[in-house]
C-alpha cells in the first residue's frame, strides 16, 4: 500500500519528465481520433482546402499580380503554414489539462507537463502537415525552391511560438472566466484570417492600414517568412525581433498568471468549465 519515495537524479527526472510529455502528446493527438493517422491526415486536408480556399480567392478577385514574383501557390502556403501553426497552438494550449483536472491527480503529472504536451503536440501535426503538402506539390506539381529554408522554418517555429504564449495567457484565465475566454479565443483566431497579414505584403500597404496590421506578431512573422523564401522579395516595415520579444513578454505574464490560478486552484472549477 504503501512504497518508498525514491530520489531520482537530475539526468532520471529529465528523462521521466520528457517520457511524461511524450505520452502527453500522443494523448493529445488521439483525442481528436482513435488513429493517430487519420487525425494527422484530418489537418492535412483542412490545410489544403484553406490553400485552394485562399488560391481561388485571389485568382477571382484579380490580385495576383500583387503578389510576390515566382510560384504563387507557395506564396499562399507561405501565409497558411504560420497562420495555422499559430492558430491551432493558441487553441491548443489554452485548451490543456487545468489544475483542476483529474489528470493532475496522478503524480507526477502537473500544469507544466500539460502546457508543453499541447503546445509541442500542436508543433509536430503542423509540421509534419507542412513537409507533407510541400512534398507532394513539390514531387507531383512543380519543383519549388525556397531561398533560405532554415531562417523560413524558423518563421515558422516563431509562429509557434507566440502562438503558444497567447494560448498561455488563455489557459491561465479560463479556470476564471470560462466563457469569456472560450469566446475570446475563437474571435482571437477567427480575427487572425485579416490581421495575420497573410492576403498581402506589409511592402505594399499604404502607411494608414500598416498601422491597423503591425501590432500583430504574427504579421511579422508571415511577413519575414517570406522574406526568407523568396529571393525577390525584402521586407521593410516588419522584424522578427518584435515579434519574439512580444511572445517573451506573453510567455512571462503567462507564466505569472498561471502560477497564480494554480495556487487558488479549486475541484469545483471543474463544474464551472
Amino acid at each position: 500500500m504503501f512504497h518508498p519515495r525514491q530520489r531520482l537524479t537530475k539526468l532520471a527526472g529529465a528523462l521521466q519528465i520528457f517520457e511524461l510529455i511524450f505520452h502527453s502528446i500522443v494523448r493529445n493527438i488521439r483525442k481528436k481520433h482513435n488513429n493517430a493517422f487519420i487525425a494527422i491526415l484530418v489537418n492535412i486536408l483542412q490545410v489544403v482546402v484553406f490553400v485552394i480556399v485562399f488560391y481561388v480567392m485571389f485568382t477571382v478577385l484579380g490580385i495576383r499580380s500583387a503578389a510576390i514574383r515566382g510560384d504563387f501557390l507557395l506564396y499562399v502556403m507561405s501565409g497558411i503554414f504560420l497562420f495555422m501553426c499559430h492558430t491551432k497552438a493558441v487553441g491548443a494550449v489554452s485548451a490543456a489539462e487545468g489544475p483542476s483536472s483529474p489528470m493532475m491527480k496522478h503524480a507526477p503529472m502537473n500544469t507544466a507537463i500539460a502546457i508543453s504536451a499541447a503546445a509541442l503536440g500542436s508543433l509536430y501535426i503542423q509540421v509534419l502537415s507542412m513537409f507533407v503538402i510541400l512534398f507532394i506539390y513539390h514531387v507531383a506539381f512543380t519543383p519549388i525552391t525556397i531561398d533560405d529554408p532554415i531562417s523560413a522554418f524558423s518563421m515558422v517555429l516563431l509562429a509557434w511560438f507566440t502562438g503558444s504564449a497567447v494560448g498561455l495567457i488563455f489557459y491561465a484565465l479560463k479556470p476564471w472566466f470560462p466563457t469569456f475566454v472560450g469566446i475570446a479565443t475563437i474571435v482571437y483566431q477567427r480575427a487572425n484570417m485579416i490581421a495575420s497579414g497573410k492576403m498581402f505584403l506589409a511592402n505594399m500597404l499604404p502607411a494608414f492600414m500598416l498601422a491597423m496590421f503591425d501590432w500583430n506578431p504574427l504579421f511579422h512573422s508571415i511577413d519575414q517568412a517570406r522574406g526568407y523564401v523568396f529571393i525577390n522579395y525584402n521586407p521593410h516595415f516588419t522584424s522578427w525581433q518584435y515579434a519574439f520579444w512580444v511572445g517573451v513578454v506573453l510567455l512571462m505574464i503567462g507564466l505569472m498568471g498561471e502560477f497564480h490560478t494554480r495556487r487558488h486552484a479549486s475541484v469545483s472549477w471543474g463544474a464551472r468549465q
